[in-house]
């Protein structure tokens, strides 16, 4: 669009040549409080220049905008502490948290940018902006949803017939068998160990022509063992990470995100763009362009069990997943990064615009 991008790292990042990279280290001798200085350092580079926009995706007190992609803090640690099984689990996983140095580091820096009324917060979904009201008191026009894009190529259909096909032939399965996709490099927030009860349910039912393909990076070896307590060695398959997502949604018939905790969800909106029907829950901010039981299903937690095994069946009917493939791909412009970048670049100038002359730049 034109602009002159800064972008403040603390990693080794090379960016294409319209793009300056200014690289600030974040070396401290406790590991937990790196990110604490490098919002120091950031700090004392951004006094000594002048920008038209400070755009901070961590929590930076002297920004103009935050715009917090992983959700705010505080809903974090409670969504983290609902993946407990048990209430005395529940409990010892609030306290180590409440001890953790990290924790009271990153909270304390989301405080500070709370703390700043200056600071303008960019929502990515309604989910996350009623965190902000729920946890600060922030309101609109404070808080505004500028709502998660993805960019998302849209295969041909020889392209995603020769995905389905190389999907199932790398993993053995009939083409008439129902193949759901869960994507996720944090299986225990994500959902897995509900998602694998839920195939248990489905199998002492009575159902057993379905395969779920897990890609991640995450250690799988707490849960192979609970498939292989239950049976489920056919019907659950580890991939291992993959840069190759679209081939895997390509490959699917559903995508299924269980998740516990998601501000919006990258890979929900990517499936929906490529026409994946999906299913997720109440506590992701991407269920929110989705209408239950029309692109997919939205429900309410991911420990309803008996739920989520009655609408997997469902999803066995191949009319019902063609109309929700459709539907999905209606939402393609909505769910769009060109989308999500216009109306940053919106509310970009209007700030501009509409400043004290003495932050001019």
């Amino acid at each position: 669009m034109g602009h002159d991008v800064h972008v403040v790292t603390a990693t080794n990042a090379v960016g294409p040549p319209d793009i300056t990279i200014r690289r600030v280290p974040s070396t401290t001798l406790l590991r937990p409080l790196r990110l604490a200085a490098f919002i120091r350092r950031t700090t004392d580079l951004l006094r000594r220049e002048r920008f038209d926009i400070i755009h901070a995706v961590s929590p930076l007190a002297m920004a103009d905008f935050y715009q917090p992609r992983g959700g705010l803090i505080g809903e974090t640690l409670e969504r983290n502490v609902a993946t407990r099984s048990s209430r005395p689990r529940q409990l010892l996983k609030q306290a180590l948290l409440a001890m953790n140095i990290k924790q009271r580091s990153l909270l304390d820096l989301e405080r500070a940018v709370f703390q700043n009324p200056e600071v303008k917060i960019l929502a990515v979904s309604k989910y996350v902006a009623g965190q902000c009201e729920r946890i600060y008191g922030a309101l609109p026009p404070r808080v505004r949803v500028v709502f998660n894009g993805v960019r998302t190529p849209l295969p041909t259909p020889a392209e995603k017939a020769a995905h389905r096909s190389e999907i199932r032939g790398q993993h053995q399965i009939p083409d008439s068998s129902l193949v759901l996709l869960f994507v996720a490099h944090n299986f225990r927030l994500k959902g897995l160990g509900p998602l694998i009860e839920t195939a248990s349910r489905l199998v002492t039912s009575g159902y057993q022509d379905f395969r779920i393909l897990v890609v991640g990076r995450d250690n799988p070896v707490g849960y192979q063992r609970r498939i292989d307590s239950l049976g489920l060695v056919n019907h659950i398959t580890f991939t291992g990470p993959s840069k190759r997502s679209q081939v895997y949604m390509d490959g699917a018939d559903a995508l299924v995100h269980p998740t516990y905790y998601d501000p919006c969800s990258r890979v929900v909106l990517e499936a929906l763009s490529s026409g994946l029907p999906c299913l997720t829950t109440k506590f992701n901010g991407a269920a929110e362009v989705m209408s239950d039981g029309r692109e997919g299903f939205v429900i309410d937690s991911p420990d309803d069990i008996g739920l989520w095994a009655r609408r997997i069946r469902e999803l066995a009917d191949g009319e019902l997943r063609r109309k929700m493939s459709a539907r999905a791909l209606e939402l393609r412009d909505q769910l769009s990064m060109e989308r999500h970048v216009k109306e940053l670049d919106a509310i970009f100038r209007e700030s501009v615009e509409t400043r004290a002359p003495s932050r001019s730049a």
